[in-house]
């Protein structure tokens, strides 16, 4: 059971939070461990499920994404497809203990044509006693206004990386559009889903800038999904050197203390996990995952390998919320 909401800061400052992160791991790993057990059930992981509902053909030219249509990475695309798909894999997704369902279209932004389409799509879902969340890239104010009256739950717009670093992984839009999106997205009283990547080159001061960002927003983040990098052939960065699973751990603890009632979602890459980072993820207060076989177009752990390490960390999958404030 969440406490009282009485501890959160929006003015951290780097110095503080490279402190708090150059600490000792068992130092940095206790304290992300005691706020998350002050905020959350510390054997509940919230469950979700992502389905691509428009694939591939991106304008953007995003070095780590294979939807890019400035890559070529033997993707295949598909126009947005129907809404009893939809409903069909949120059923399934449903069944296998998911209590969020997320739809992500490859747009730089939606045309209100398929915006409309997509507001169907959300209907459907929240018709199933699912939470809901959409990733379709940056919104007009308009636009959000009309997914919030559609019943919308979360909208996924991740920043990525710093500021300073957002230059060199994407140059078909900037950082400022990307804080837009998300501004828009408050101002319609949707919650917001915003992370980042890491492992694309980014230095350390890159993953504490990028988190500090978040953490410092008017309101945090409902929902912090942090990925671990996949590098796909075709992309830009699919030589990029592999992540050093102990900075992910301390990236996310430093997430979980910066942002003690926001849900931290252990997201893409958990393919390339050992149990080991999983399980200290989740020490370090990682309570969110994805689950099934595809995470949009990459490899995800199967259900069943997902089952039988929660069985061996004790963990189980969190019920909806009543009040949708997970």
């Amino acid at each position: 059971m969440k406490k009282t909401k009485d501890n959160i800061r929006s003015n951290w400052t780097f110095n503080e939070a490279l402190k708090i992160y150059n600490q000792s791991f068992n130092e940095l790993l206790y304290k992300a461990q005691s706020i998350h057990r002050n905020n959350f059930n510390n054997s509940k992981v919230q469950m979700s499920t992502l389905l691509s509902v428009k694939t591939g053909s991106c304008p953007e030219d995003c070095a780590y994404c294979p939807q890019s249509a400035h890559h070529n990475t033997n993707l295949e695309k598909e126009k947005l497809i129907n809404i009893t798909k939809v409903k069909e894999a949120a059923i399934k997704a449903k069944s296998s203990g998911s209590t969020r369902f997320c739809l992500g279209a490859a747009w730089r932004s939606p045309t209100d044509k398929d915006l409309d389409i997509v507001c169907e799509m959300i209907k459907e879902v929240s018709g199933l006693g699912m939470e809901t969340c959409v990733t379709l890239g940056m919104l007009k104010d308009y636009q959000a206004k009309k997914l919030a009256e559609a019943g919308l739950d979360f909208y996924n717009h991740n920043i990525d990386t710093s500021e300073e670093y957002y230059s060199k992984i994407i140059s078909t839009r900037n950082f400022d559009d990307r804080l837009n999106t998300l501004e828009n997205v408050r101002k319609a009283n949707l919650k917001v889903c915003c992370g980042g990547i890491l492992g694309m080159g980014e230095t350390v001061d890159d993953r504490i800038k990028m988190l500090i960002t978040l953490a410092n927003l008017p309101k945090h983040p409902e929902s912090v999904p942090l990925n671990q990098l996949i590098k796909i052939p075709g992309t830009p960065l699919e030589k990029e050197k592999d992540l050093d699973p102990i900075e992910l751990v301390k990236t996310i603890a430093l997430a979980r203390i910066l942002m003690p009632y926001s849900y931290v979602r252990l997201s893409a890459g958990r393919t390339e996990m050992s149990e080991s980072t999983q399980a200290l993820a989740f020490l370090a207060g990682a309570n969110s995952i994805f689950q099934g076989d595809i995470l949009l177009t990459a490899e995800n752990p199967g259900k069943m390998k997902d089952i039988k390490l929660f069985k061996k960390l004790g963990i189980v999958s969190e019920e909806l919320s009543l009040d949708h404030n997970a």
